[in-house]
């Protein structure tokens, strides 16, 4: 069984607008699939030392974005066209099992696509071309333009066509209701009443892998900025070619920094809605920001001004308070952070701990129940169940070199303002009295003592003052 589309109709700007949805009804055997991605631009525009494509958005390279929604659809072959920084893709790319080709010369997106052609040797198939600065384009759309290449009716290509707000530049896609393209034409190139048309064309296509390179041979670079436009094939003559449409969110590109910014706005809203609907409160959600992984339970409750990093896992009933930061961070059931609470890589809160008001947890376990309320830092630390963590406290887990494991045992209570200074060990149901310094283990239900004993002087504070107020006026 293979993903067929069905159809739906939408009255558009210009007439009945043909859509399509995937769904799984075919009985038609599986095509092998092989998935081209540019990634060859120079991104000038960005100002950038990094490589255009590996920008984040939600923590996740916008090139690594692509390739997780492609790896849904399981391609035989994945390919990248680099040019310009191409180390950097490649290096971002490790371990993807991509195939690398190069563009050495900017001569559009044609030339860029016939550089896959050694890469795709042998390959017999459907091939999705994609573009590594349209980082979200869903798994699901991409299937819709695979099963309407092969519905039957035998369509030379798919081109996803979207409707923006503003057209802007976009070249423009003439096609009948039935979604036949009658015309593709660039911007550059289009007449007036061509340029008022709405349906635009995203640049991402769907072809068989027999006519890709046979019709790329035959394209030409007689146009306004003298290139090989990628879409020309689909105007060659022997075959009509087909649009199906998407929500301009999905084909939204990043050229700027500008752009980079609103993908990622787009992307944060779509996200906080899918949090909300799945069972999370979020208090103020505009203040609210995930990563690409963040992961949140049911009856998760989200204050304001929340950053979600990447790696964090939130289990059901917990409560973040507001001007919380978490990132690598994994929260249990019931457990209470913040607020102004900084979870980092490796801490690993319990269920129904609490970590409070400018706490920063690192590498670091809280046992159920634990409390670490004010004013600490736990780094390279186990905290057992129970235990209480007085304010001002911290885990001295590093002398200049090497980093070194504090153990607190369950029900331990250190007071406020005491140094750990590791490796060391408090046992369980200890208490270390307030502000101080241990540099040795304490046996579990012992009390530790370790500051100088307290010393008054009668009288002492009134003679101080009397002299240096004689002092200060002298000195006038």
């Amino acid at each position: 069984m293979v993903a067929m589309a069905s159809q739906t109709w939408q009255r558009g700007g210009n007439g009945l607008i043909f859509r399509e949805s995937a769904q799984v009804s075919s009985a038609q055997p599986k095509r092998p699939l092989a998935v081209i991605i540019l990634a060859a631009g120079q991104g000038t525009r960005m100002k950038s030392a990094l490589h255009k494509v590996l920008h984040p958005i939600a923590g996740r390279p916008m090139l690594l974005h692509l390739l997780a929604s492609v790896e849904a659809l399981s391609p035989e072959r994945k390919v990248v066209v680099v040019g310009a920084g191409r180390e950097q893709v490649e290096a971002a790319v490790a371990g993807h099992s991509v195939s690398i080709a190069v563009q050495e010369q900017q001569l559009g997106t044609g030339h860029a696509v016939a550089q896959a052609h050694d890469a795709l040797a042998g390959f017999a198939g459907d091939v999705l071309i994609l573009y590594g600065d349209v980082p979200l384009v869903s798994t699901e759309t991409m299937q819709s333009m695979i099963d309407r290449l092969n519905r039957g009716d035998e369509p030379r290509a798919v081109i996803l066509g979207f409707r923006p707000d503003d057209p802007l530049a976009y070249g423009r896609i003439i096609a009948d209701s039935q979604g036949v393209i009658a015309k593709m034409v660039e911007y550059k190139d289009a007449t007036a009443e061509e340029r008022a048309v709405t349906l635009c064309n995203s640049g991402l296509m769907a072809v068989r892998s027999t006519d890709l390179f046979v019709l790329l041979d035959s394209i030409h670079d007689n146009n306004a900025a003298g290139e090989y436009y990628l879409p020309d094939i689909v105007m060659l003559p022997g075959a009509t070619s087909a649009v199906i449409e998407t929500d301009a969110a999905q084909v939204a590109g990043v050229n700027s920094r500008i752009e980079l910014a609103a993908v990622e706005a787009a992307w944060q809203v779509q996200r906080r809605t899918q949090a909300m609907a799945d069972g999370a409160t979020l208090a103020a959600p505009e203040t609210v920001f995930f990563s690409y992984d963040t992961v949140l339970g049911r009856d998760v409750v989200v204050e304001p001004n929340v950053v979600f990093g990447p790696g964090v896992t939130v289990e059901d009933d917990v409560t973040i308070h507001a001007f919380s930061h978490l990132e690598g961070a994994t929260v249990r059931k019931g457990a209470e952070i913040g607020p102004y609470a900084r979870l980092r890589p490796g801490a690993d809160i319990g269920p129904k701990a609490k970590v409070g008001n400018f706490v920063e947890i690192k590498k670091a376990t809280l046992g159920e129940g634990a409390k670490a309320n004010h004013l600490s830092y736990i780094g390279d630390a186990s905290v057992g169940a129970g235990a209480n963590i007085g304010a001002g406290t911290i885990t001295c887990n590093y002398d200049g070199f090497f980093k070194y494991q504090t153990e607190i045992g369950a029900g331990a209570f250190i007071g406020s303002n005491s140094a750990l200074v590791a490796p060391v060990k408090v046992g369980d149901g200890a208490i270390v009295g307030a502000g101080s310094v241990l540099t040795q283990d304490v046996s579990g239900d012992a009390l530790a003592l370790v500051r100088a004993p307290q010393q008054e002087k009668a009288g002492w504070a009134k003679r101080f003052r009397e002299i240096m107020t004689a002092k200060k006026k002298a000195a006038k």
